[in-house]
């Protein structure tokens, strides 16, 4: 699979196929020919799951990432394709991003209605993060259906915490569509400290935990990581032909600023600018594949580019202004959190009191020991040594989870 072009997101429109029949006929459930081995994701993997919803009244946690592959490469929201298949779906809950994945990292997305079927969107992103008792009491059982890429930054597991959470609570089933992680091949970063829980992470993993959204889903469970050690009836329809070290390219941009492999591999490590003064490509068409600033040392930092508002980020940091940095575009990703780009980043201001931002930089972090580190002028190989004992003890628990080999 690879990459559709990035109008794929302002354009993105949910594909009807028509009465049940036909769609029965379209759906991808298996390779054609078993011996290609073909990755075939939790969504696809209709007949597995339907049954389960017989009968019920549903509910979909989804965005623009939710579809079932066709056969002639295309693809069909699981919403339109469960309506087609007559399943009772009574609401649509949506993330960060929106259901259409269009809103700004961070912006509010209020709830409203989905055009094209009626069904009632209630935003999960915003004021009210966790669905409220009253959002359930319609439903025998909610479907988790969104693309993550493996970052304890990236909100998505959050928003699962917080629905399996709910659902624990109100005593309704939570189906996981499982669908592959394009970082799940290795572990690193350093571990968040519950003192510094957030919606940018709430449980302590590290920063890059190796895991599947169904299987980070049963490690929320096993660990008892909802609140009170609450546990959800939780069921995971496995991605099948998959493991760890698979090599997966994402078919639909998973939120506005990722917009294609290289980012998404180089998000771990550049996502930490996010809580800085300096820019990580939001306002150009290579987020996450670059980073500058304005008073960066043009002579040190020769790359140049100016941020402008875009369908991504409607204010980019250092708006319209030229900021000098490296252009990583064309790198071959590290199978590593690489630290060396922040610390250029933190060495190459001049004014260090004002480089990180507010809390966001610890909140990122999920601990205040990477800003220590920096400001003490650790190396990456230091700092990297003081994750070591917390990434071993995390492979202890990851293991128990795992579905894939």
């Amino acid at each position: 699979m690879s990459f559709k072009n990035t109008f794929l997101l302002l354009f993105f429109v949910v594909i009807s196929c028509g009465n049940g029949n036909q769609q029965k006929k379209e759906l991808v459930t298996e390779p054609k020919n078993p011996s290609e081995e073909k990755i075939v994701v939790g969504a696809n993997r209709v007949e597995k799951y339907l049954p389960l919803l017989k009968n019920k009244r549903v509910g979909i946690v989804a965005n623009q990432t939710s579809v079932i592959f066709k056969k002639d490469g295309g693809f069909t929201h699981l919403v339109d394709s469960l309506k087609n298949l007559k399943v009772d779906i009574k609401k649509i809950f949506s993330p960060e991003h929106g259901f259409r994945g269009k809103a700004d990292a961070g912006e509010l997305v209020e709830g409203n209605k989905d055009v094209k079927t009626g069904l009632e969107v209630v935003s999960l992103y915003g004021k009210h993060k966790k669905p409220a008792p009253g959002q359930l009491k319609d439903l025998d059982v909610v479907i988790f259906d969104i693309q993550d890429v493996g970052v304890r930054f990236y909100t998505y597991t959050s928003t699962l915490h917080l629905v399996m959470e709910a659902c624990a609570e109100n005593n309704v089933p939570v189906i996981v569509l499982d669908r592959p992680n394009p970082n799940a091949s290795y572990i690193d970063g350093p571990t968040l400290e519950l003192a510094h829980a957030s919606f940018l992470g709430k449980v302590p993993i590290p920063l890059v935990y190796g895991l599947t959204i169904g299987e980070y889903g049963k490690m929320l469970n096993g660990e008892k990581w909802l609140e009170n050690g609450v546990q959800c009836k939780l069921t995971v329809i496995p991605n099948k032909n998959y493991t760890h070290e698979s090599s997966y390219s994402l078919p639909i941009r998973p939120s506005p600023n990722l917009p294609n492999n290289q980012s998404i591999a180089l998000y771990p490590s550049l996502g930490f600018f996010e809580g800085t003064n300096i820019n990580a490509g939001r306002g150009t068409e290579f987020q996450f594949q670059r980073y500058g600033a304005p008073w960066l040392n043009k002579e040190l930092f020769t790359f140049q580019y100016t941020p402008k508002p875009n369908f991504g980020s409607k204010d980019p940091k250092h708006n319209g202004e030229i900021c000098h940095g490296e252009d990583l575009s064309g790198i071959k990703p590290p199978k590593k959190v690489n630290l060396e780009w922040l610390i250029k980043g933190y060495k190459g201001t001049k004014d260090k009191s004002s480089f990180f931002k507010d809390a966001s930089f610890t909140l990122h972090a999920g601990t205040e020991k990477l800003r220590k580190q920096l400001e003490a002028g650790m190396t990456s190989e230091e700092i990297r040594a003081t994750w070591k004992s917390d990434l071993d003890a995390f492979n202890k628990i990851r293991e128990k989870y795992l579905i894939y080999n």
